[in-house]
C-alpha cells in the first residue's frame, strides 16, 4: 500500500494508519473470540491455537495480499493465539511435577497445529484461484 507520493519503500500517514486500521479490525474479533472461548472452555489454549494454525495455513496459501495478511493474519489470529499461554501452562504443569500433562499439552496442540496448518494451506491452494483479490 504504498503512496506513489512518498519516497521508494516507505508509507506515508496514511498509508500507515490505514495498515493500523487492518490490523486493528481484525485484532478485535480475534480477542472477543478468543475471551468467550476461554470463559466457555476450560482448555481453550489448544482450541484457539489449532484454529489459528489453520486460519494461518489457508492464509499462506493464498496469493500474497497486503491487506489480508494485516486483517487476517497479523491482526485476526496474532489476537486469537496464544503462543505465551500454551508456555505458561506447560510450565505450570512442569512445576507441579506433572510431565505427563506438560508433555501432553506440548505435543497435542504441536500435532495438531501442524496438522490444522497443513489442511488451511492445502485449502489455500485449492482455492486461490476463487479468491478475491485486495
Amino acid at each position: 500500500m504504498a503512496d506513489p507520493q512518498a519516497p521508494k519503500g516507505q508509507l506515508t500517514l496514511r498509508a500507515e494508519l490505514e495498515e493500523l486500521l487492518l490490523v486493528a479490525v481484525g485484532a478485535v474479533p480475534g480477542a472477543l473470540i478468543r475471551w468467550q472461548v476461554g470463559v466457555h472452555l476450560h482448555d481453550k489454549d489448544v482450541l484457539v491455537n489449532v484454529l489459528g494454525a489453520l486460519i494461518l495455513g489457508w492464509l499462506a496459501g493464498q496469493p500474497i495480499q497486503a491487506r489480508r495478511q494485516l486483517l487476517v493474519g497479523i491482526g485476526f489470529c496474532g489476537s486469537l493465539t496464544t503462543f505465551s499461554s500454551w508456555m505458561v501452562n506447560s510450565v505450570g504443569f512442569l512445576a507441579a511435577g506433572d510431565w505427563a500433562s506438560a508433555l501432553g499439552l506440548i505435543g497435542l496442540t504441536l500435532g495438531l497445529g501442524l496438522g490444522a496448518a497443513a489442511l488451511g494451506f492445502a485449502l489455500g491452494r485449492a482455492l486461490k484461484g476463487s479468491a478475491p483479490s485486495d
